[in-house]
């Protein structure tokens, strides 16, 4: 650590992302990334954007690409914020919304970028523990807080909330903010964003990067009440006005309304997820039910590291997580039919006489 660093960064623990190495050859199943790239007029979108007007400054309202969310969710576009990927509009959420008085709740096992957050902006945490099947008890949130966050579908674990039982939980807390991560509800779920109109302190954030391929272009979205809305643009706007360039959003607006592409794909990679989840199951392997574009899997008779670093020697990699709770779990990406019909065939080579 450098004596010039301050006591807070001395003090923050990073998010750690899955490793990105650039090999030939390698499956890249620890990501969830999309394992096929954007539509057509997205690139084309993208190639018309790439012009002389790079020298102007992007719209710092980003006023076509909210009216584009706007019609793709079925919100008002006064009730959009976008920003340069999920996790910075979650950066301004945690900034903006949440309270310092009382202890922001999330899940024990979630996206760990959440109490990163929290250490960063001096915030209260309380994790409260998914019950024994993973999912999660939005019962035990019924408790003082100065704000509520969860992914749905959670992640690692893939496991989806039914809308109703967020309903529930908004009619139980409506003094402070409530934030739904959606990254990953287009794999199987239905969106919270349906219920902004009628509860003013629900937050539904979602990403462009997991079901319109378009992680490499950084574009997330915020949608809720106005007010909460203006919140979260008073903290961009004294951070940076210009949070999306030009290219950015030529390519996520063309990404939106591609709207059969979009259905198509979600399609294809849902109809992948299924086979390989009943494969992984002939195999001897628990597999978590999934709404995402991943499965959270074990295997009782074989070490989840083992597993890992043994499909890592054969170019194929999944992610582990060193957690109490999940440490003989893998979270593997559903990637293209090639590369998951190669993570079947080396399987059975690892798990031996334990492959059904």
């Amino acid at each position: 650590m450098s004596r010039y660093w301050s006591p807070l960064l001395k003090s923050l623990s990073p998010y750690v992302s899955g490793e990105q190495p650039r090999l030939p050859g390698l499956i890249k199943l620890n990501t969830n990334e999309l394992p096929w790239g954007p539509s057509e007029q997205v690139l084309k979108a993208l190639r018309g954007a790439a012009d002389d007007d790079l020298r102007l400054y992007p719209d710092p309202d980003s006023s076509a690409l909210r009216r584009a969310f706007a019609a793709a969710v079925g919100v008002l576009p006064g009730q959009v914020f976008v920003g340069n990927g999920s996790d910075e509009i979650l950066a301004h959420s945690f900034q903006a919304l949440m309270q310092p008085a009382a202890p922001i709740l999330f899940p024990d096992i979630t996206y760990s970028f959440y109490p990163v957050y929290c250490g960063l902006y001096g915030l209260q945490q309380q994790a409260i523990p998914l019950r024994e099947d993973f999912s999660i008890a939005l019962e035990d949130y019924r408790r003082r807080n100065g704000g509520i966050i969860f992914p749905n579908p959670n992640a690692p674990t893939g496991l989806l909330t039914p809308l109703q039982h967020i309903k529930t939980l908004l009619q139980n807390n409506r003094d402070t903010v409530v934030i739904v991560d959606e990254a990953y509800i287009d794999f199987g779920g239905e969106s919270a964003a349906s219920l902004i109109a009628d509860y003013p302190n629900l937050l539904v954030i979602q990403t462009l990067s997991k079901s319109r391929a378009l992680a490499g272009l950084r574009v997330g979205a915020a949608f809720g009440d106005e007010e909460l809305i203006a919140g979260l643009e008073r903290v961009k706007n004294s951070f940076n006005s210009y949070p999306l360039d030009r290219l950015a959003e030529a390519g996520a607006v063309a990404a939106l309304e591609d709207h059969d592409w979009f259905v198509a794909s979600c399609a294809r990679l849902v109809n992948i997820r299924d086979g390989l989840l009943q494969s992984l199951q002939a195999m001897g392997f628990e597999v978590l039910p999934s709404a995402a574009n991943f499965l959270f899997v074990r295997h009782l008779q074989h070490d989840a590291r083992t597993l890992s670093e043994a499909l890592r020697e054969r170019a194929i990699l999944v992610r582990y997580f060193d957690k109490p709770r999940i440490n003989q779990f893998l979270r593997i990406s559903v990637g293209d039919e090639d590369e998951c019909a190669q993570l079947l065939q080396a399987l059975p080579e690892i798990l031996g006489s334990d492959a059904l």
